[in-house]
């Protein structure tokens, strides 16, 4: 079956049947007011499961079209079982049938009075069954909102830690950077330090050439030019 709530008005209806079926052959062996007793209870388990069939009636028009056909044969099964018993029960208690059963087709009950005790008795097992699915419902969306707001808790922190590490990356890399230039600093002093000296070893060099090339004239002049 598609709809969870047929499932559970299913079994509850399987639990009023399996309690009903019993009754008939147990009003042939009963007499006086243990008789009226179980025809009182027949007729309110009996009510209750014409309660929880009109239940399934209506979950059978919000049913996908793939199931309605199945669960509209299992309904049409279960009244006429359902009938079946009422006239069972009907020829084993004489009380049962003089005792206002309603008209032929009726579903609603067997006394006037006991209509309405077991009408009301239905209207409050319905509103039972429908404030604990609203609060199993509500459980639910609690369970899944404290659930999706753990999870965004866990997002969030390991979000941060991630930042966290990052800006450490990040510090890291800026000193290196810091330290790098420091460095290209140093580096750029000393080559400059060593342009300069670069520069002054040719000058002195060059001043050298030229005191030795002086030298060599004069030594030349006074050996083959003067005499």
């Amino acid at each position: 079956m598609s709809s969870e709530e047929f499932e559970k008005l299913h079994d509850i209806y399987r639990s009023l049947y399996d309690e009903l079926k019993l009754m008939p052959e147990r009003a042939l062996r009963c007499h006086g007011e243990e008789r009226k007793r179980l025809v009182r209870t027949f007729d309110e388990r009996q009510g209750e499961a014409e309660e929880v069939l009109q239940g399934m009636e209506a979950e059978l028009r919000d049913a996908p079209s793939t199931h309605r056909s199945a669960m509209s044969t299992k309904l049409r099964l279960y009244h006429r079982d359902l009938g079946k018993l009422q006239r069972d029960m009907k020829n084993s208690a004489p009380a049962f049938s003089s005792s206002g059963l309603s008209v032929e087709g009726s579903h609603h009950g067997i006394y006037s009075s006991q209509n309405q005790q077991s009408t009301h008795l239905q209207s409050q097992r319905a509103l039972l069954l429908q404030g604990t699915d609203s609060l199993n419902n509500a459980s639910q969306s609690i369970e899944r909102s404290q659930r999706i707001a753990n999870e965004t808790e866990q997002i969030g922190t390991d979000i941060i830690e991630e930042l966290g590490e990052q800006r450490e990356q990040l510090d890291r890399t800026r000193n290196r950077l810091v330290n790098t230039g420091e460095n290209l600093s140093r580096s750029r002093k000393i080559l400059r330090a060593m342009s300069r000296r670069l520069v002054t070893n040719k000058l002195l060099l060059g001043v050298i050439i030229l005191m030795e090339l002086a030298i060599l004239g004069a030594v030349i002049y006074l050996k083959f030019f003067r005499k």
